[in-house]
């Protein structure tokens, strides 16, 4: 006897397998989905290991595999079981992640009557009665029906209590699959031309002019036509399809189409291109990476080049050498915004050879994407950070660009972050990883300056002329502007330059991190700010729709005429956004034509990419935008690049603050002067003297990272420690404080019993937000090392969300 561990569809699985016993006959392999018994109920499971031995004395059999091949390969589970294991997440929502989608299938439950004749029913409860004249009125019912009439738990204890008594039945249903291969219909001549062409004739004398005008469409065709072309190309009508394939002149076929997500895209053609002396280099240290087998570790290079130094060209020239010696490539950007430019890039160098994988595609596409994917069909796959879990086949390079970018982490469970997980996955299947950046992660340039990574410069800038510098940058003290009586926006400099580069015909981008008009309104009575009612956050002011809005649960409310608490009508707007400031440009600028690229101005699909193609042909002068403006893209024309408020993320109650603010404005600074024309950056900032602003405007990576890797060493935080948050909500503030202060006591008492030294933790205290969605939120920070290892042997009870390795506290 055989037996498997699986992980369960479940949230009552946890972070466990559960040991099934394969029945003779079923041929089970690891990575198999497959249907199994869990209580009452028929669920999906994906099988993790094959043994000969249960984990448990008694096991119940696997009742089927959901299909033939496995869905997972054995990188991929053990990926899998690594995730769950590192970030503290249900094992199963680990899988999740790398299963097709749309893939996730439940078993839907119907309850039957079954009683016999002679029962005697006063033995019955009033509860259990009316459960049984409901199945014996309906007949076999759902048992979700079941739980809208009477509740869910209720629902279910009847159930069982009848079932039990042999009074009810249950049978299971699979629910509808919701990705599947789309199916085209498709006509063909059944006959040759010349017994056609005759049939026409006939049809002709007959006067059954459409049947013979759509047999005369279809022999000028050389291939097979779709219905829905055929009928709209010769006006016909279904009854006419169906009498020619009655007389068996056509057949109809359903043929598999593929939904393309590139379809919508004009990609030319494109070849490599000439390689200065750094470039070079790193491409022979990636190559000669890729030559080498590697089993059971990973190689990883930092390549760090300033912006505008060719990274996305080595990336390109490093995958066609992995493609030369049979392998495959993933490449993850940080944002979807993004994704449209890297895939014309890889989409022309690789043509009919890439893949995209990300939210803004329809399930199908993304259903159709995933299969070629897993069919060999591809060389290379884009996307944002869940694109590391395509199933790529032999896989032997991993590009990670703009690898600094906290995009990268996933804040709903489970909590990974893609540049780790990619990592593990190479070392999993021998994959070379390179992470590119201007500005690299603090930690990942610690790595590569103690030799666990290999470093990679690029220190100078690819542009159409020879040596051309980084652009100028200025920063402008706006409390100096405010002496001088200037209380715009733009500052005097600003202003000046915004001017010269629009009569020059340059493009100018304005950098603002804060969406809205105004970031919230105050009374100047009572002093009163509107908050939202569920978030402890205040409410922002959106121009367009003349509403304010909550940015974390996305509460609306309309502008109040007066002061909800004393009745004022003096309400005053304060804090700005980019709607603002599209307005005040607008304003000073009257004759340039304005785009806004903001998460309110790109909810529709391929809004991204439209702003983008705006730009860059010349059909706006000016961008405003958030950070989405800041990374990777690439416009020539750009000549100036405005911050307008370098100060937004510079204050926050994070140590990664300085580093947020420092690689915000070289990212973005590094959008200008990539053309000919050249550039100049101007940083307004009421905080002049600060590290990471003075760093930034300098273009001194290095002398930023010898500061702040200082004052982590001082204060013992990544990378020379490890941190884990732990966050507990409640609708009772009171509640999640005693709770919190309870976990810590344990958390207290498990590291003193086990004599862990260098560990300690933090708070409790209320999180920033502290309550969200009408939950209050108190938070504990735990810094010392191993974390996962700790913590998964401490029992965390619901409420709490454990975030190993956490981007932001």
């Amino acid at each position: 006897m055989r037996y498997a561990e699986v992980s369960v569809n479940s949230p009552a699985a946890q972070r466990r397998a559960y040991s099934y016993s394969v029945p003779p006959g079923l041929n089970i392999d690891v990575g198999q989905a497959v249907w199994v018994p869990f209580g009452d109920r028929l669920l999906q499971g994906v099988v993790m290991e094959l043994t000969n031995y249960p984990a448990v004395e008694e096991t119940r059999d696997i009742l089927g595999v959901i299909e033939p091949e496995p869905v997972l390969s054995p990188a991929y589970v053990s990926l899998a079981d690594w995730i769950s294991r590192y970030y503290l997440s249900p094992l199963f929502d680990a899988v999740a992640l790398m299963l097709p989608p749309g893939y996730e299938q439940k078993a839907l439950t119907f309850i039957s009557p079954s009683v016999p004749e002679d029962y005697d029913l006063s033995s019955l409860t009033v509860d259990q009665k009316r459960t049984l004249d409901i199945l014996r009125r309906d007949g076999r019912t759902g048992l979700k029906d079941l739980e809208k009439a009477l509740g869910q738990r209720k629902a279910q204890r009847l159930v069982s209590q009848l079932v039990k008594k042999g009074l009810a039945a249950r049978s299971y249903e699979l629910e509808p699959v919701r990705a599947k291969p789309k199916l085209e219909s498709r006509l063909k001549l059944a006959a040759g031309i010349d017994e056609t062409r005759q049939a026409i004739a006939g049809l002709a004398e007959k006067r059954a002019v459409k049947q013979a005008a759509l047999l005369s469409f279809l022999v000028e065709q050389a291939v097979t036509v779709s219905l829905t072309e055929a009928r709209r190309e010769t006006g016909c009508e279904r009854s006419t399809v169906d009498a020619l394939v009655k007389k068996s002149l056509v057949t109809l076929e359903q043929v598999e189409v593929r939904r393309d997500p590139l379809s919508r895209q004009t990609i030319n053609l494109s070849y490599p291109l000439s390689l200065t002396a750094a470039q070079e280099t790193a491409l022979r240290s990636i190559s000669a990476s890729l030559q080498r087998e590697q089993e059971g570790q990973a190689e990883v290079f930092l390549l760090h080049g300033v912006t505008g130094s060719g990274k996305t060209e080595v990336y390109l020239q490093a995958l066609a050498e992995a493609i030369k010696l049979g392998k495959r490539g993933i490449v993850l950007v940080p944002e979807i915004a993004l994704t449209p430019q890297t895939i014309e890039w890889f989409a022309s160098r690789f043509p009919g050879r890439v893949a995209v994988l990300h939210s803004q595609l329809s399930l199908g596409e993304r259903f159709d994407e995933w299969q070629r994917i897993r069919n060999g069909e591809v060389d290379v796959v884009i996307g944002p950070r869940s694109a590391v879990f395509a199933p790529q086949p032999d896989l032997g390079l991993i590009v990670i660009d703009e690898e600094h970018e906290w995009t990268y982490k996933q804040q709903d469970v489970p909590r990974y972050h893609a540049r780790t997980v990619a990592l593990r996955l190479a070392e999993l299947t021998g994959a070379v990883v390179v992470m590119g950046s201007a500005t690299p992660d603090v930690e990942t340039c610690y790595h590569a300056e103690h030799g666990d990574y290999h470093l990679l410069e690029l220190p100078e800038r690819v542009t159409p002329r020879e040596n051309t510098p980084l652009p100028r940058v200025e920063v402008v003290d706006l409390r100096e502007e405010l002496k001088t009586g200037n209380r715009s926006m733009f500052s005097r400099s600003l202003a000046r330059e915004i001017t010269t580069a629009l009569t020059g015909d340059g493009q100018v981008m304005l950098f603002l991190n804060r969406r809205g008009a105004a970031t919230f309104i105050q009374c100047r009575d009572c002093g009163y700010v509107l908050v939202c009612r569920r978030c402890d956050v205040p409410l922002t002011y959106h121009l367009d729709e003349n509403m304010l809005v909550c940015h974390q649960c996305n509460y609306r409310i309309p502008v109040p005429e007066a002061c909800p608490e004393c009745q004022s009508r003096r309400i005053k707007f304060l804090g700005v956004g980019t709607q603002k400031l599209e307005q005040e440009a607008r304003k000073a600028f009257p004759g340039a034509r304005l785009l806004r690229w903001d998460s309110d101005t790109t909810t529709r699909r391929g809004a991204h990419q439209e702003i983008l193609d705006k730009f860059r042909s010349h059909e706006a002068d000016i961008l405003i935008g958030t950070q989405m403006i800041t990374k990777g893209l690439d416009l020539p024309q750009v000549t100036l690049v405005g911050v307008v408020s370098a100060d937004i993320a510079l204050n926050l109650p994070d140590f990664r603050s300085g580093e947020r603010t420092f690689q915000l404005l070289s990212q973005v600074a590094g959008r200008a002067g990539r053309g000919p024309l050249g550039g100049q950056v101007i940083i307004q900032t009421y905080s002049p003297d600060n590290y990471a602003i003075q760093a930034a405007a300098a273009h001194d990576y290095a002398g930023f990272y010898s500061r702040e890797i200082e004052y982590r060493r001082q204060l013992h935080n990544p990378p020379f420690s490890q941190l884990a948050s732990l966050v507990y909500t409640h609708r009772n503030d009171s509640a999640c404080q005693r709770e919190a202060e309870r976990m810590k006591r344990l958390l207290a008492g498990d590291i003193a019993t086990q004599g862990i030294a260098g560990m300690n933790i933090i708070g409790p205290a209320p999180a920033f937000t502290h309550r969200l969605r009408g939950r209050f939120r108190w938070q504990l920070i735990i810094r010392g090392s191993e974390l996962p290892e700790f913590l998964s042997r401490i029992p965390v009870p619901q409420g709490w969300a454990v975030d190993i390795d956490p981007v932001g506290l």
